[in-house]
């Protein structure tokens, strides 16, 4: 890492008049990369600081979520940077199993093939060559947002490194007994002819029908309800309540399933609710997970009545049909039998959908690979009852509780050919061996591998040291290891967090994965309506960098992120951020053009005008509430605190009373440059973590240095001067009072009046001119006419307002205006002494008329006295 070097402050001119980032943001970041200012050094003395990017799918490219979730860990990591810490931001993307498996078969398809036309092993090879060439469009992207991420440690889950570590882990836990092969109800995609995880399953209302239908008959017959006739052809049983009346006579009674000829038992089981529709269920155990559980419990049969393709296997007429079709089709021949009882449609429900392909999933009995979690969970929980994890918003933990508590076994396995194969050998007598790394796998006639891949998720779940170079010891698995904290989304908390807390307290002897978990929530538009496509509220974030530069983006982003909320995003909120970073540029471009320097000591708080000890004051105030807000990551709070601080106290406030200092030249003058440019210097490194290419720019301009990427973060100065913040808050009052009585007189702000001050006697004595500048009041001259006097702080401002207003026009427009007040309030009092209307009138009506009341009040007061203070005549 380069040293940040003192060169000479450039000139105001090295600052083009206008900021467009696109002529800043791309080389500044190349830059930053060349030098290596994001590379961590695991043999630093330094402290670490640690985050893994939760690795992106290599199929992606940068949506807002990433965009929100890539800016606040950039500005932690930024941050840390310049508070001295050897910091990594771990880059690396996700290999997607399922999603770029679908991507290359799609590409085959185009070509009139299929992965077994090619078979396993050269389609793989396909896959990676589909990586090679178009994966991985969204690194590009994260640097034009502006990514701190060490670029040198790039990893990929299907890296050799990361493939030894998954096979080290599968092992040990087969080893361990934590990992086992059974047959189990899994969400199966018939698309992707996969099972897939519940994080996988999008639910959406779907339109269908509830299909009532009698099984038995007379005396010995029950009714029960579905949504999928067609799997009634696999029924083994029907289910009750043991308590409930209705069946008492049938539990134990076998009845005749129609259109199949079998018989079946009806069960009584506690599962059961006697107050949902009929009381009673049919028991599908191989294509329903309730159901599988009521058949264990009863030792049913499974009987499986669809294929991988949701295609029904059942011999006899409805053989060969899709599941849908099946459908209508059983209804049908139910129907017939007049063995319908009742039929609702459309009758909307939720269903899950594959999220990578929209394909309705199928419960379906399967035979895969699982994990045993209660003893993984169990410790993932310990670890944030025990304080040793902590989690922010601390109101998540009930969610995170509620979910590991609770937790299922996992089904690890995938139907892919993409993906880290299980590492387990089958042979011809049964024999089952599980190999590690490093070892030969059993050889011979009759042994094969698992066709099997694992779960994507298995592999994310090992991303805080895997990427680090574990199994082996490696010098950053020292150095790096636990993470310091863990930056996510809410919704990826049970399925990402919670696999990484099991893994990573497995694997590295109880040592959790990161100390803090920072949950944030989603993107959405500026209606709180979740972005879609389908809605046509979608937004590429590219369109707005490219629009209004990567900061304002960056900006709005993190002035939205309240913790574990939903974050509201509109394009005038980036056009709002962009008017900021040019505010930073114009403010930054007038302070150079003033001689603002950062050079040499501070001048004596004795020396200093009022005006410079309170900006002083308030500098050191706002950077301690900085610091604390980005301590517990408040970024919405900070990024708001900045804001204010940046544009209404530095560049509208002080920078506007020190142009009368700055016009009056000598030794307030100097100090007051030498003030100016200490305020932005900390004001720029302040925001630099949320806002890096505007700020440096700015910074070096500044201060001749070389990047404020390395620089020191800044400390508070402890300057607190509380006479002077009493004296500039007098000051402001006033400023703002007459400004107020200049608009209710209808001036325009830049329209020059005569004015006599009286000050003397107060603190405003010394300020007079920068009064005089900021209110536009000239000297009273000849012929001075006092028409208004406002009485403010214990001073008094004199205006002559003769000659720049039409005194009669403006008296009719505040007559007018007045009497329709107190038509308002009349009419308002009507209503309110009126015991008939109160007493019929609903509460929110009621207090409507009391704030109409109020308003017109307060709209008599404000009128009255704007007539009051005219001039006469």
């Amino acid at each position: 890492m380069t040293e940040n070097s003192q060169q000479p402050p450039a000139p105001a001119s090295a600052l083009p008049t206008q900021y467009t980032p696109a002529d800043v943001e791309g080389p500044l970041y190349e830059r930053w990369v060349e030098r290596g200012y994001f590379e961590a050094d695991a043999t630093s003395e330094k402290p670490p600081y640690t985050i893994v990017i939760p690795p992106p799918n290599v199929t992606g490219s940068l949506h807002l979520g990433h965009a929100f979730e890539h800016t606040l860990i950039d500005a932690l990591t930024r941050r840390k940077r310049m508070q001295g810490h050897e910091t990594l931001w771990q880059p690396g993307m996700d290999h997607a199993g399922i999603a770029t498996q679908n991507k290359v078969e799609q590409q085959l398809a185009g070509e009139g093939l299929s992965r077994h036309d090619l078979g396993r092993e050269a389609f793989v090879e396909r896959v990676w060559q589909w990586k090679e060439e178009f994966g991985g469009k969204i690194l590009g992207q994260m640097r034009r947002l502006g990514d701190g991420v060490d670029w040198s440690r790039q990893r990929f889950t299907m890296d050799e490194g990361l493939s030894q570590a998954v096979q080290t882990i599968f092992k040990k836990l087969y080893d361990d007994e934590l990992i086992y092969r059974a047959e189990r109800i899994i969400n199966w995609c018939p698309r992707c002819l996969t099972a897939i995880s519940d994080i996988e399953v999008e639910y959406q209302d779907d339109d269908g029908e509830l299909v009532s239908m009698r099984y038995g008959d007379g005396e010995e017959s029950i009714v029960v309800a579905t949504t999928r006739a067609e799997t009634m052809l696999g029924d083994t049983a029907v289910a009750v309540h043991p308590d409930d009346e209705r069946y008492q006579h049938l539990i134990g009674k076998l009845i005749k399933l129609p259109l199949t000829g079998r018989s079946i038992p009806v069960v009584a089981d506690a599962h059961v609710d006697p107050e949902f529709g009929t009381g009673a269920v049919k028991v599908t155990p191989a294509h329903d997970p309730n159901d599988f559980e009521i058949g264990r419990r009863h030792d049913l049969p499974t009987l499986t009545v669809m294929n991988e393709r949701a295609i029904l296997t059942v011999p006899g007429p409805f053989e060969g049909l899709d599941r849908f079709e099946a459908r209508a089709a059983i209804v049908a021949a139910l129907r017939e039998e007049g063995r319908i009882v009742a039929e609702k449609r459309p009758y909307v429900h939720s269903v899950g959908h594959c999220s990578r392909c929209g394909t309705a999933v199928e419960p379906r009995l399967s035979m895969q690979w699982w994990v045993k979690v209660g003893p993984l969970a169990e410790a993932a929980s310990g670890a944030v009852r025990d304080g040793r994890v902590t989690i922010h918003p601390r109101e998540m933990e009930k969610r995170y509780f509620d979910w590991v508590d609770n937790l299922h076994d996992w089904c690890i396995s995938r139907q892919l050919w993409w993906g880290h194969r299980i590492p387990v050998w089958y042979g011809p007598d049964g024999e089952t061996v599980c190999v590690g790394p490093g070892e030969e796998p059993p050889s011979g006639e009759g042994w094969h591998q698992e066709t099997d891949v694992l779960d994507t998720w298995f592999s994310s779940g090992l991303w805080p040291f895997s990427t680090l170079g574990w199994p082996e010891q490696t010098a950053s698995v020292a150095k790096f290891y636990p993470n310091s904290v863990l930056v996510t989304g809410y919704d990826i908390l049970f399925f990402w967090v919670v696999r990484m807390m099991m893994f990573g307290l497995y694997a590295m002897d109880g040592t959790p994965p990161f100390s803090e978990i920072v949950l944030h929530g989603m993107v959405r538009d500026q209606n709180g309506k979740k972005m879609s496509k389908s809605f046509g509220n979608a937004v590429d974030p590219l369109d707005w960098m490219d629009k209004y530069g990567s900061d304002a983006l960056r900006f709005t982003l993190a002035r939205g992120a309240n913790p574990g909320v939903d974050v509201p995003i509109g394009e005038e909120w980036v056009q709002g951020s962009r008017n900021f970073t040019n505010k930073l540029w114009n403010a930054t471009r007038f302070a150079l053009m003033n001689g603002a320097t950062v050079e040499g000591a501070l001048p004596p708080a004795e020396r200093l005008s009022a005006t410079d000890r309170w900006i002083l004051t308030r500098l050191g105030e706002v950077t301690a509430q900085a610091d604390a807000l980005y301590d517990d990551y408040q970024f919405a709070k900070l990024s708001d605190l900045l804001f204010h601080f940046a544009w209404d106290e530095v560049f509208d406030w002080y920078v506007e009373l020190a142009k009368s200092v700055f016009q009056a030249g000598g030794q307030p003058a100097e100090d007051a440059r030498r003030v100016l440019g200490e305020v932005l210097d900390v004001t720029l490194r302040l925001l630099h973590p949320i806002v890096p290419f505007v700020t440096e720019t700015l910074w070096t301009t500044l201060t001749g240095r070389e990047s404020i990427v390395v620089t020191d973060w800044p400390k508070d100065s402890d300057f607190r001067d509380a006479a002077a913040e009493a004296e500039i808050a007098t000051l402001q009052r006033v400023i703002t009072e007459v400004r107020r009585f200049r608009g209710d007189q209808g001036l325009q702000p830049g329209q020059r009046v005569p004015a006599r001050l009286h000050l003397d006697g107060t603190p405003l004595a010394p300020h007079e001119p920068a009064i005089r500048q900021l209110l536009r009041l000239q000297p009273e001259g000849e012929g001075f006419t006092a028409t208004a006097t406002l009485p403010v702080e214990g001073a008094e401002v004199a205006l002559d307002l003769s000659g720049t207003i039409d005194v009669a026009a403006e008296r009719k427009r505040l007559t007018k205006d007045l009497a329709a007040a107190e038509k308002e309030k009349a009419q308002a009092e009507g209503k309110l002494g009126n015991e008939a209307f109160l007493g019929k009138a609903p509460e929110p009506v009621v207090e409507k008329i009391r704030g109409r009341l109020r308003k017109a009040e307060e709209d008599i007061v404000r009128l009255t006295g704007q007539l009051e203070k005219l001039p006469q005549g």
